[in-house]
């Protein structure tokens, strides 16, 4: 063997010894990321489990995927905010007015579905930009601005539904984005296609970092994460596939469509924050905005898209309260429904003190919320016990987040 290749073995040895007390280390300096959420999923999965015989069945992981996908779309957006710093206390109404809208000119002037769904997002970004514009060129508080528009956008949502009120949706596309599935040949497919384009993606990322000797992801941490990620995407396919109607009069099979909205939106903002100069910009603002504004980065123009962003992803949320309801009604987007999301956001991962989360952490944290939310439905607990329940562990997400920015400042 040369010297050359003793050197690459050693180095190799020593990386792969090292990748474990290099984990330690980061979670010790307060890069924790998804670690809680993983956890807590894991934890509350398995109590539930023992807990109530429906938990863990083909029906209801159906039913949590659903419930939560609009949450989780709002999750996602209020991610690009809170990257920031900031806060958008409005985005639940948004998502009702959107949502509203959509519905109003499908049923009142016979739109055609995308076009009135293309309409609606232009509202919310419009609301989105006027919010972000409040706040980035007034340096009026996000959490004024927007809580101005939560009431405002309570009341114009009273005025289009009429108080009491709801507003019937005609239109099948839209009911089945959350209503129907995938035939179980299709999210078999749809599994292999996705998987295996995920996986070369990142196999192609490997040989080109290995190629330029940039230091990347010990190839075994990488086979070994994929692998786990690989079975349980499968698991969930297969269940998703089981029979979760009553034949021979209701027959439901198959992964629901939201799935794939889900993924898709998952991707686009994953790709957003990560592959972007967007996306670098945003977490430099967040991280410290004075040196991004020194460094040459429109300080205000960031902010102001972030809202922009949010609220666009409110719209796509307000579609899918109206497909999962058949309707709009003027509690739409309100209730909880702010609070979940946040907590989403937080729960998995997303820092309140701006410049740290991804993606990722709306999926993570709303399927906790879920988790909690179905879970102690199931078993009976009251909605009190729920709120409190779900209170505490948003709780104690920002202060693991606050410990953890302590350690990594000392």
């Amino acid at each position: 063997m040369s010297h050359d290749q003793e050197t690459i073995s050693a180095v190799q040895e020593l990386s792969m010894r090292s990748v474990a007390s290099d984990y330690i280390a980061r979670v010790k300096s307060g890069d924790i990321g998804a670690l809680p959420a993983i956890l807590g999923l894991l934890a509350l999965g398995i109590i539930f489990k023992f807990s109530s015989q429906y938990f863990l069945t083909d029906r209801n992981l159906a039913n949590l995927i659903t419930q939560s996908a609009p949450v989780m779309v709002i999750a996602m957006g209020l991610i690009f905010v809170l990257l920031l710093g900031e806060i958008d206390l409005a985005a639940g109404f948004t998502s009702g007015v959107c949502g509203a809208s959509m519905v109003l000119l499908i049923n009142n002037h016979k739109f055609p579905w995308y076009v009135a769904f293309i309409v609606s997002m232009i509202v919310g970004t419009a609301l989105g930009f006027a919010m972000g514009l409040l706040r980035a060129r007034l340096g009026i508080p996000s959490f004024v601005v927007t809580l101005s528009a939560f009431l405002a956008f309570q009341g114009v949502l009273l005025l289009m539904a009429g108080e009491g009120g709801t507003i019937p949706l005609q239109d099948r596309f839209i009911v089945a984005v959350e209503n129907n599935n995938l035939s179980p040949t299709q999210s078999w497919i749809f599994y292999v296609v996705a998987m295996g384009a995920y996986i070369l993606y990142g196999l192609r990322r490997v040989i080109r970092g290995r190629k330029a000797t940039v230091k990347l992801e010990l190839f075994k941490v990488w086979l070994l994460r994929n692998a786990i990620l690989t079975v349980l995407a499968g698991a969930a396919t297969y269940m998703l596939n089981g029979q979760r109607g009553n034949p021979p009069q209701s027959s439901i099979k198959g992964m629901p469509i939201v799935v794939l909205v889900l993924l898709g939106l998952l991707f686009a903002g994953t790709f957003t924050l990560q592959k972007t100069k967007f996306g670098r910009y945003l977490y430099a603002v967040g991280g410290n905005a004075e040196a991004a504004r020194r460094a040459g980065i429109n300080v205000t123009y960031i902010r102001t898209m972030a809202f922009v962003i949010c609220s666009g992803f409110a719209a796509i949320a307000g579609m899918l309260f109206a497909s999962r309801s058949n309707s709009i009604s003027p509690t739409t987007g309100g209730g909880t429904t702010l609070l979940y999301a946040v907590g989403a956001a937080v729960i998995g991962g997303t820092s309140l003190f701006g410049g740290r989360g991804k993606m990722r952490d709306a999926v993570l944290g709303g399927l906790v919320v879920a988790t909690i939310d179905n879970g102690m439905g199931l078993l009976g607990f009251s909605s009190g016990t729920q709120y409190l329940v779900t209170g505490g562990v948003l709780l104690l997400s920002a202060s693991v987040d606050a410990i953890s920015r302590k350690g990594a400042a000392v």
